[in-house]
């Protein structure tokens, strides 16, 4: 399995994982042309020597200075940038525990938050080409040691704050990342924080394994350790992939099977990972229901509020950034045999190991119905001859 490992020992910001994405690697020139066509910004990469390291520098020069942004003002303008899909999900991910962090940190919906220091193109930049180098280097995993904040105060839009700032702070605590501080300069940004938050997950130090390649990004300090940020491409032994989620709860009452089947559908689409009901007996023996939402941690937010719209619940319980392990995925097709010398093809999702043996073969529910509305035959049946196809077909 290869893994990226950031070894944050002196700090980590947006320009700095670029700068060690772009030394383990990453297609320098064509992120460089992504990143200035998303950013009013010119970048350039420069080598540098920081306390006898050589690093790699990523300087972002704006072009133009633009007001603060509101946060769906930012949503918008990544909508309009030519990214790959998975690179625009990664972007808004990032942005999305930015907007969360900041508004807890500053007490401001969402719908009056604007982003100063976070909004503007350089950190647009800065986290535009962070993800496309992560998309280009295809990690199986990415891990992050303990993270060095800094210490002292820092000045913001806000006034003078202390380190790590609220912002920071607020995504440290969300997303379990251990940390340490000390000195007196700001060592870890919320852009840096942000995005080591999406993408990593923390470990307490070097895991058993081999070292591939290592890179040095190039911070602005002038501390008396290195101020660069190192990542080490690895090699490390197959294990089960895992991500973090958060689960969120409530027991509801007096709310009817209508509104419910309404919510079910609604928090599917606006991203839940997974969505359960189930009936309960609350105190005076009245009945009740249990809801439960497994989701991302940048959309936690945005799904409990929906679930207080639409069920008048006051509360709701939140297991921050729950660790699951997850089988690998992939979809196949088999061909299934029909009357009158037919076939329709079927999604079959195999889930598999590290080691790539089949745990498990499950025939995708919505083509089996269509295919069942069509023919006419039990929708039971198709599933079973389409799982017994794929399992034949695998054993070939």
């Amino acid at each position: 399995m290869k893994a990226i490992l950031f070894d944050p020992c002196s700090g980590a910001a947006g320009d700095m994982i670029l700068a060690s994405l772009f030394d383990l690697g990453a297609d320098q020139k064509s992120i460089i042309q992504a990143v200035e066509s998303a950013a009013d910004v010119s970048v350039t990469v420069n080598t540098v020597t920081k306390s006898g390291i050589r690093a790699l520098k990523v300087r972002v020069q704006v072009r133009q200075e633009t007001r603060p942004r509101s946060f769906f003002e930012l949503m918008d303008r990544i909508a309009g940038i030519p990214l790959p899909e998975r690179v625009r999900k990664d972007v808004a991910g990032v942005f999305g525990i930015l907007a969360e962090a900041e508004s807890t940190a500053h007490g401001e919906p969402l719908e009056r938050l604007h982003f100063h220091e976070v909004g503007q193109d350089d950190a647009v930049a800065d986290v535009v080409g962070s993800c496309l180098a992560f998309a280009d280097l295809a990690p199986d995993a990415v891990l992050c040691t303990p993270i060095n904040v800094g210490g002292g105060q820092v000045r913001s839009a806000h006034g003078t704050i202390p380190v790590p700032s609220p912002a920071t702070l607020r995504i440290l605590t969300r997303f379990g990342l251990p940390f340490h501080g000390g000195g007196t300069r700001e060592l870890l940004t919320p852009t840096g924080a942000a995005i080591l938050a999406h993408f990593a997950r923390p470990t307490e130090g070097f895991p058993l394994g081999k070292s591939l390649s290592a890179g040095y990004g190039a911070g602005e300090a002038e501390t008396e350790q290195p101020n660069v940020l190192r990542a080490v491409l690895m090699e490390l032994p197959a294990e089960c992939r895992s991500d973090r989620v958060d689960i969120l709860e409530t027991n509801l009452d007096d709310v009817s099977g209508q509104i419910l089947g309404h919510l079910f559908e609604r928090l599917s689409e606006m991203g839940a990972r997974d969505v359960s009901i189930s009936p309960l007996t609350m105190k005076k023996g009245r009945p009740g229901h249990l809801l439960r939402v497994l989701a991302d941690p940048e959309k936690s937010r945005d799904l409990a509020l929906e679930v207080m719209r639409q069920t008048g619940t006051l509360g709701i319980r939140v297991l921050p950034s729950v660790q699951r392990f997850v089988a690998e995925r992939s979809f196949e097709t088999v061909c299934l045999p029909l009357p009158m010398g037919k076939e329709a093809e079927i999604r079959i999702k195999k889930a598999f190991d590290p080691e790539g043996k089949v745990l498990n073969l499950s025939a995708e529910f919505e083509d089996c119905r269509a295919l069942a509305e069509k023919t006419g035959l039990p929708l039971k049946e198709i599933l079973r001859r389409a799982e017994e196809q794929a399992w034949r077909t695998l054993k070939e």
